[in-house]
């Protein structure tokens, strides 16, 4: 049970959730694809230390995108993020003020960003490398009409 479905309230129902985008990942891909091709040249014994070195590299984004929650209920906003050292936001729909989105030109191309969850007495988080950090937004703004 995620630890969103742990907290959540009577009646309270999950209305959208959000992941991280793959992108997290194309640092150890890039290192698997240069594994491949020192394999591909004959060098085996090399080939197999940059894959260790790939795999070492993907520990820390597989981690962070397995223990990173970020949810929309019918009642709250709900982000966890953090494995072991935990950080989360909990914030009802009626005390937010706004969600901002920062997309630099690649994460509108491939649709990642930055969301800023602002809610009333000055809270101000932000969560990088969200996938579909508009359609984020859109289902809060959605939430609060309804």
């Amino acid at each position: 049970m995620s630890y969103v479905e742990r907290n959540l309230l009577p009646n309270e129902q999950i209305t959208y959730r959000a992941k991280l985008h793959w992108i997290i990942y194309i640092l150890p891909a890039i290192v698997f694809v240069i594994a491949i091709l020192v394999a591909l040249g004959g060098s085996l014994a090399a080939a197999g230390v940059v894959g260790v070195i790939g795999l070492i590299l993907l520990m820390p984004p597989w981690i962070k995108a397995n223990s990173s929650e970020f949810a929309i209920t019918n009642k709250r906003v709900l982000i966890k993020v953090g494995l072991i050292r935990r950080h989360s936001l909990e914030l009802l729909l009626q005390k937010v003020e706004g969600i901002g989105v920062d997309q630099g030109i690649l994460g509108r191309i491939l649709g990642y960003g930055t969301i800023t969850v602002s809610g009333v007495g000055g809270t101000k988080e932000a969560f990088k490398m969200i996938s579909k950090p508009l359609e984020f937004r859109r289902q809060v703004q959605a939430s609060l009409i309804a």
